[in-house]
This record gives structure tokens, sequence and C-alpha cells, in this order.
């Protein structure tokens, strides 16, 4: 191999290394802000094709239906701590910040934030759904015929 193509092949890997490198580093730092999406029976169980539970501290979403009963105010804060369920374990969500004007117990929501303990999430952000018709895909079929919408009186 004469010298002039081996400095070329020397140029040539070190820019794939290079890209490569610079690719790995990117998937890494993505990788980091990945929103994975959890019902709160997958969260204590698993998800039933995977198995796949998350970890405390990992970032995740939640959907699922706010307890009646459950949704506890702190009177000198925003602090906030409710329960979600779909159709099998509670999970507890904490949430400090003024919540959606559509959030009351018997609603779908979904929050996103932090898995403090294996069953409590540190919520970040809070969103309710729109109207009485919608429900997020996995949170029909998470919940399914299990489902009573929530009777309101109407003063």
């Amino acid at each position: 191999m004469n010298p002039r193509r081996k400095k070329r092949l020397t140029i040539v890997s070190s820019i794939v290394a290079g890209v490569a490198i610079v690719a790995g580093l990117t998937l890494y730092a993505l990788s980091q802000n990945i929103d994975l999406f959890f019902t709160p029976s997958e969260i204590v169980n698993g998800k039933e094709d995977t198995g796949m539970k998350p970890v405390v501290g990992q970032r995740i979403r939640v959907g699922g239906l706010v307890v009646a009963g459950t949704v506890e105010r702190d009177s000198e804060s925003l602090h906030v701590e409710f329960k979600l369920i779909d159709t099998g374990p509670m999970i507890t969500v904490t949430y400090d910040g003024i919540l959606p004007d559509l959030f009351r117990e018997g609603q779908g929501i979904v929050a996103q934030g932090i898995l403090t303990t294996p069953t409590t999430l540190q919520a970040s952000e809070v969103l309710a759904k729109h109207d009485e018709e919608y429900m997020p895909k996995e949170i029909a079929e998470a919940v399914g015929k299990n489902h009573k919408k929530p009777t309101y009186n109407k003063n």
C-alpha cells in the first residue's frame, strides 16, 4: 500500500470513528429523556408482554383514573397527593403545582414525573382529559369494561 492511500485510509477511519462516537453520545443523552408510558398496574406488576417494570428514579408517564376520596391538598401550599388506578393496584401521585381545571375525582389523567418509590410518582406535570368521551388509547384498553363514568351533581 502506498503512503498516499495509507494516509487517506487513516483520515477516513478517523472520521468514521468520530461520527460513531458522536452518535453514541447523542443516543445516550437522548435515552435519559425518554418518557415511557405505564398504567398503575404495569408499574406494580410489569408490562404484560415484556414484564418490564420501571425502576425507582426513572422518568415515566402514568395514566389512570383518580380514585374518589383520595385527593389530599395541603392548605398552606400547592402540594397535592392522590391515588391513580386502572383495573388493578393503585399508585400514589404527589404534585407541587396548580392542577388543571378539569382535574377531579373519577377523572382520567396522565401524570409525568419521576418514580420515587415502587408505587409513588413525584409528578412534574399533570394533564386531564378534555371531555367525558375521550380517554387515551392505552388507558381505555387497560380500564376496559370496568370503567364507569362518574356522575356529577349539576346545581
